[in-house]
């Protein structure tokens, strides 16, 4: 039988449907490291998430054909040394997509109407009379969104945008996507105009080396001051430096970030400090239901890469 090597411990039913199609070691790599690369040289696929995977780790894996990603995010792989040895790299795209949505739509009107912060004006005893200005926040309703990225989560968060919220929506892409522009309502605006004219600039795209540092203090400088900026992409996407200092500078109004440079971020990270950042802790798929859909999706597309089948969802190069 084919050989799984997970580094992540799947659940139950995920580990069972693996072990009926192949050999399964569940392995922790910081836990047992000897006995993880011992398993790891006779191994035809891993299994797992957030397992830094390069040229260092892939030669100790001569037989490795597939790399099952248990995300939709694949930052954590060296595509170009995958690709070199013919490895078959899959990722979690599919079953996610409303879970990051409600994410995302969620965290826009947290930080739009000062949730958190407010609740915690109310638990700590601040709540002594009728709200004033100083705590008002702003609407979400009738208000241009500006998507950058627009993958299969932009295109979701576009239409509860649009048709919920009423909110006219923009989009930025690599290549522009007429079909999404049919289903959605969204039309597209290069990346300048994008941030001129948004309210709320939402960043989705996956973490590449084009999009590295893609939002810097230019990006920040190009924005409406009242502008609400949320970040459910990736951490280095953004410059952190830069958009703490558009934030202290007043050049946007707020921040919502549900993903950070380093991760878990650190608790005296000036960005913790603010009242107009909303902070969650990558929570964008951590939901019950929508963790064990990944699990089994990666599992599926993993026996099938090991089967001699293509796998529903290959990453690109990979």
């Amino acid at each position: 039988m084919p050989k799984i090597l997970s580094y992540v411990e799947p659940p139950e039913d995920v580990l069972a449907f693996m072990e009926d199609h192949a050999e399964v070691s569940v392995v922790r790599p910081k836990k047992e490291e000897d006995r993880f690369y011992e398993e790891l040289s006779k191994a035809d696929a891993l299994y797992g998430a957030g397992l830094p995977i390069g040229e260092d780790l892939l030669q100790h894996a001569p037989n490795l054909k597939v790399i099952s990603n248990v995300s939709v995010g694949y930052d954590n792989l060296d595509m170009e040394a995958i690709s070199k040895r013919g490895i078959t790299a899959t990722h979690t795209p599919a079953v996610l997509i409303d879970t990051m949505a409600d994410t995302m739509t969620g965290l826009m009107i947290a930080t739009a109407r000062r949730m958190p912060e407010l609740n915690n004006m109310v638990k700590n005893g601040g709540w002594k009379k009728p709200l004033t200005s100083e705590h008002f926040g702003t609407n979400v309703h009738h208000k241009t969104l500006g998507i950058i990225g627009m993958g299969r989560i932009g295109e979701e968060v576009a239409r509860r945008a649009a048709l919920g919220f009423r909110m006219e929506v923009m989009y930025y892409n690599r290549r522009r996507k007429p079909e999404a522009e049919t289903n959605t309502g969204a039309s597209y605006a290069e990346l300048e105009e994008l941030l001129q004219s948004s309210d709320f600039v939402m960043v989705l795209t996956p973490l590449t080396n084009e999009t590295r540092g893609l939002i810097d203090a230019q990006s920040f400088g190009s924005m409406q001051q009242h502008a609400v900026f949320l970040n459910g992409s990736r951490g280095k996407v953004v410059v952190e430096e830069d958009l703490i200092q558009a934030l202290e500078e007043g050049e946007i109004a707020a921040a919502g970030l549900d993903v950070f440079e380093q991760e878990p971020v650190d608790p005296n990270h000036p960005l913790l400090g603010m009242d107009n950042v909303v902070a969650l802790p990558h929570i964008g798929t951590a939901t019950h239901e929508t963790r064990h859909a990944m699990a089994m999706d990666a599992a599926r597309q993993c026996v099938n890469g090991v089967k001699g089948r293509t796998p529903e969802h290959v990453i690109p190069g990979g």
